[in-house]
């Protein structure tokens, strides 16, 4: 097994195609099949299963690609320690969906404008399938609210740093009677994301207050989609202020204030990398200070 390998095979596995594996890679689609096929006979077993175009893992494909994931990262890691105090290669940011909203699009767009052959890659989750791929390699920085629901923090190998401070605001039709508590809801189903969102898991447990069953939920990929189906009348939702702050128009909602909830920067015990580094001054430059807790209405 050689890195350029490992990374053709990683590439094919993600886009679960060798077409589409080729021109992310910027190679001949011949290329890519002949080196997962060298592959393949080195390690003397089949690494996917060939569903027509589909390009599907086989078990000891995915345990190669949990294998795969760490040599590619710690390869990465090693060539920027040799270059150090300027970052280069690249660098693979986790964050949560109002983070990248809210957060990041000018610490990204400083960081492009100082160390343009720096590639950055950013992906968002809720934060505990954030943390998840950070230990499983699959990215090299996380910003997440901590703690993420479901995960141990004295168990994990992880360094923690705070960045932001975000006000959450549990958001309600206009229409709905003051909110000074639990009791007074008149609204028992939350807009969230999925499972292993921090903010969602915050909204059920003061749902939960006063002794009221716990709430139903319904999933959405998005804010944008959490605030029509709030203002549509049928669902209280969890949104930090700075979301709110980032829309021309927000619709008329009744906020009220709920928690504040700190963002960490979580990386792997023991990571560094002047990209990190670089990322870590990027994100400290472009910190608010932290909101107060108010009541507005939008």
């Amino acid at each position: 097994m050689d890195l350029l390998a490992l990374e053709i095979f990683r590439a094919v596995a993600e886009e679960r195609s060798v077409t589409r594996a080729a021109e992310r890679l910027g190679r001949v689609q011949s290329n890519v099949t002949t080196r997962v096929q060298q592959l393949e006979e080195q390690l003397g077993t089949a690494l996917f299963v060939r569903e027509g175009r589909r390009m599907l893992l086989t078990p000891t494909g995915e345990t190669l690609l949990g294998y795969a994931e760490r040599l590619l990262a710690l390869a990465e890691e090693a060539r920027q320690a040799v270059s150090p105090g300027r970052p280069t290669g690249q660098l693979r940011i986790g964050a949560m969906e109002s983070t990248s909203l809210a957060r990041l699009p000018q610490p990204l767009a400083d960081m492009h404008s100082r160390w343009p052959e720096l590639q950055l890659e950013l992906r968002t989750s809720p934060s505990r399938q954030l943390v998840e791929q950070l230990l499983a390699y699959q990215i090299d920085a996380a910003l997440v609210a901590w703690p993420p629901p479901g995960v141990d923090a004295d168990e994990l190998a992880l360094d923690l740093a705070p960045v932001f401070n975000e006000q959450l605001l549990l958001v309600l039709p206009a229409t709905h009677p003051p909110v000074r508590s639990a009791r007074d809801l008149q609204i028992h189903t939350l807009a969230a994301f999925t499972r292993g969102c921090t903010y969602r898991q915050i909204g059920e447990e003061w749902m939960r207050g006063h002794g009221k069953h716990a709430p139903r939920v319904r999933e959405l990929a998005s804010y944008p989609a959490i605030l029509a189906c709030v203002a549509a009348g049928s669902c209280a939702g969890i949104v930090p202020q700075s979301v709110l702050e980032q829309l021309r128009a927000p619709p008329a909602l009744q906020c009220v204030p709920l928690a504040q909830c700190a963002t960490m920067l979580a990386t792997r015990r023991g990571y560094g990398t002047p990209a990190l580094d670089a990322f870590r001054q990027a994100l400290q430059a472009g910190a608010p200070p932290a909101p107060h807790p108010q009541n507005m209405n939008h």
